[in-house]
């Protein structure tokens, strides 16, 4: 995912990065030139990726591109003092596998490489949004890393975390009674309780929106480090709206 990108050149070479990794769906996040990807630049730089370029989704908000996401890497280049758990690129993507066909709905997969406009990167609201943060150990004297390089790396990392997984699995005997894991909550079921229990907060005085003092940051940091199933945000939501039907009655 493409996050306001501004060069027609770095969605094009975005597309060749992911399609040499074995990877066709990308999505472009309000791209500050419209129909981006039918810029002669943007063809030009896929250099035979036409086709995930052609077939690249442009949406309005990273709310909307993560819709039916269950594991998300947001890669920064500078630390952050809040946001979901930051991890080294490998560990991030040995990680993201453990969600691969936990999609459901319109959306075509599961997991989503997450990466910020050219000059200023990822929001901290976009970041906060995602599960994980990524960070690429370059050499610091000079780690400017082109976005489409950037996308290269993270893509690369995945597709090594893919294949050996499914070396694994394959080495495995079958289990003759199969565990059935508990299905892990979406991005947008996680951000819809977020919205919920952040109502109720208001609702109980416990947090002033006027001077919310990073409350919402702290928590979805505390949240995203567990993990959550798609139950126990329900549960969470459930005990957000008992407090708001205690408190109106």
């Amino acid at each position: 995912m493409l996050v306001e990108p501004s060069h027609p050149g770095n969605v094009g070479a975005a597309a060749r990065a992911l399609k040499t990794m074995g990877f066709s769906r990308l999505v472009v996040v309000a791209p500050k030139i419209a129909f981006v990807t039918r810029e002669p630049e943007a063809i030009a730089m896929a250099s035979g990726a036409d086709d995930v370029l052609a077939s690249a989704q442009v949406v309005e908000t990273l709310a909307d591109a993560l819709t039916g996401v269950h594991w998300s890497i947001a890669l920064t280049a500078r630390s952050r003092e809040y946001g979901p758990p930051q991890m080294a690129p490998r560990a991030a993507a040995e990680k993201a596998c453990e969600f691969v066909g936990q999609g459901h709905g319109g959306n075509s997969g599961a997991i989503a490489l997450v990466f910020g406009n050219e000059r200023v990167g990822l929001s901290n609201a976009d970041v906060e949004r995602c599960s994980a943060l990524a960070h690429i150990p370059a050499n610091p004297a000079y780690s400017s890393l082109n976005l489409a390089q950037a996308v290269q790396v993270l893509a690369y990392e995945l597709r090594l975390a893919l294949l050996s997984r499914a070396d694994a699995t394959a080495a495995i005997p079958a289990p003759t009674s199969p565990t059935i894991s508990a299905p892990s909550a979406s991005s947008d079921e996680i951000e819809g309780m977020y919205a919920h229990l952040e109502q109720a907060l208001i609702t109980l005085d416990f947090l002033d929106p006027a001077n919310p003092k990073k409350l919402m940051s702290r928590l979805r940091r505390l949240f995203s480090r567990s993990g959550l199933e798609h139950e126990e945000v329900n549960i969470l939501r459930g005990i957000a709206k008992h407090i708001l039907l205690k408190i109106k009655r």
